[in-house]
């Protein structure tokens, strides 16, 4: 989970049991409660995940309980630990990806979280098949007419408090409210209800990195029992629960499901994360021969929302030595310029990435017309991310880019376009025991390489320069 919301939470004395010794089972016998476990769920017809802060520290996100968790070592008067990567660039981990692949193949039918990282939404697990009990750290809800926005930036507040921003339904227009709950927060009805409904139908509870103290959510795996479903727990420290569950396994998450999946000879599917950036031209002739025309690049959010994945935009005109370059260091990204009206010209913008992303830059060619007064396109949005993901995992290559949408209007002009940010995969159930980011791209192998406008690769070592 995140330090910031561990920060944000109101303070409580009684956190429950903190900083319990790690358990680690003998090889052998971690093997064969692997076997049994892969036996059970080929054998199920409803499996259901309960997941904890446990699947979320290969990410590089610390968990509350264990020996260095965020409540043990508050509680030892050291602080919290350190991150080794910002929230809003944790990657899934191996088990979130298995899990995609589960609920792909028609095995898991639901998951239900404890956690707010967003990590099971950008891992591919649909919203239908998820109920996040804790709520979510970069999702909004409007009040008033339900719909759910996810930001690619944490949210400012917890508590289900008011936000800076509004729905953007034109009928609505209400404030939106943040989904994290605070510690006296009643869980959500609506992320309840169909947990509570998958458990009782549920034939295998796998319970994922849970350390099962937290109420009502722990008590909700044990719902299975009553109608004759097992409960398996996968956790490095002993549960309260640990009794009535059919199978317990110590050892890390990610080395459990790796064996498992190997077993059911399920294919850990890589994660691509694919970000989205927009930009805006608004521009006024000036005596009809020269145009003023400014270069917004903003967050589909809006235009105050970050841009979190940037650090930095290069503009060059390589078709137009008479039209100097730009270095755009602060957000909101924006250029001033004033040029022939009737002279278009290709505008080279490279984008550079933040830490955590799998390859430094990305470049993409936007041609600018200022006598072309209307045109317009929006492709259909799933077809093209498949796409881009589709190419970046054959090719293994990431910083590849499609636009989505452009509409011009007379003095105005706007553009969405898609860039994969980071390829991550999932090789071998050795690499599973990973505990940091640095660690995911040494024994992972993340791909990292950037691709500019005319489909060239260039190695990290070499930064694209403006041409």
């Amino acid at each position: 989970m995140s330090l910031g919301y561990a920060e944000k939470l109101s303070y409580r004395e009684d956190v429950g049991t903190v900083g319990m010794s790690e358990v680690f089972d003998p090889p052998d016998i971690l093997q064969h409660k692997i076997e049994e476990l892969a036996m059970m769920i080929q054998k199920s017809k409803h499996v259901v995940a309960f997941t904890g802060a446990g699947i979320s520290t290969s990410c590089g996100i610390p968990d509350f309980r264990g020996p260095k968790g965020v409540w043990t070592l508050q509680r030892e008067g050291k602080g919290v630990p350190e991150a080794s990567l910002p929230f809003h660039r944790a990657m899934p981990s191996l088990t979130h990806m298995a899990l995609v692949e589960l609920e792909r193949a028609g095995i898991l039918k639901f998951v239900i979280s404890q956690n707010v990282d967003s990590l099971h939404l950008r891992s591919g697990i649909p919203r239908e098949k998820l109920a996040e009990l804790h709520g979510n750290s970069f999702r909004e809800i409007c009040p008033s007419c339900g719909i759910e926005y996810l930001r690619d930036f944490e949210i400012e507040t917890i508590g289900m408090k008011d936000t800076s921003r509004r729905c953007s339904d034109a009928k609505c227009g209400a404030r939106l409210k943040d989904t994290v709950l605070d510690w006296e927060d009643a869980l959500p009805h609506k992320e309840m209800n169909p947990a509570e409904k998958h458990c009782r139908i549920a034939d295998v509870v796998l319970c994922l990195g849970t350390s099962l103290q937290i109420t009502p959510a722990c008590n909700l795996p044990l719902k299975a029992i009553r109608n004759g479903g097992k409960i398996v727990i996968v956790n490095l420290q002993p549960t309260p629960k640990d009794k009535k569950a059919n199978l317990v396994i110590h050892g890390l998450v990610d080395k459990v499901i790796a064996g498992v999946m190997h077993i059911l000879n399920l294919r850990i599917p890589p994660y691509i994360r694919i970000d989205f950036v927009q930009l805006n031209i608004l521009h006024s002739p000036r005596k009809q021969t020269y145009v003023k025309w400014t270069l917004r690049i903003t967050s589909i959010h809006g235009q105050r929302a970050p841009l979190p994945f940037l650090n930095s935009v290069e503009v060059s005109f390589p078709e137009r030595p008479d039209m100097k370059s730009a270095f755009l260091q602060k957000q909101p990204f924006y250029l001033k310029r004033e040029t022939s009206r009737k002279r278009p010209f290709n505008m080279m913008l490279t984008f550079n990435f933040s830490d955590g992303c799998g390859c430094r830059s990305a470049t993409i060619e936007w041609p600018v017309d200022f006598q072309v007064k209307s045109a317009s396109f929006i492709l259909d949005k799933n077809a093209v991310l498949r796409e881009l993901r589709d190419g970046a995992e054959r090719r293994s290559l990431c910083g590849q880019h499609a636009i989505l949408e452009r509409k011009v209007q007379p003095r105005s002009e706007v553009g969405v376009s898609a860039v994969v940010t980071n390829i991550v995969r999932y090789n071998s159930p050795e690499n599973a025991d990973r505990k940091s980011e640095t660690a995911v791209n040494r024994k992972f192998g993340i791909k990292q390489c950037t691709e500019d406008a005319n489909g060239y690769s260039t190695p990290p070592e070499k930064k694209p320069k403006l041409r």
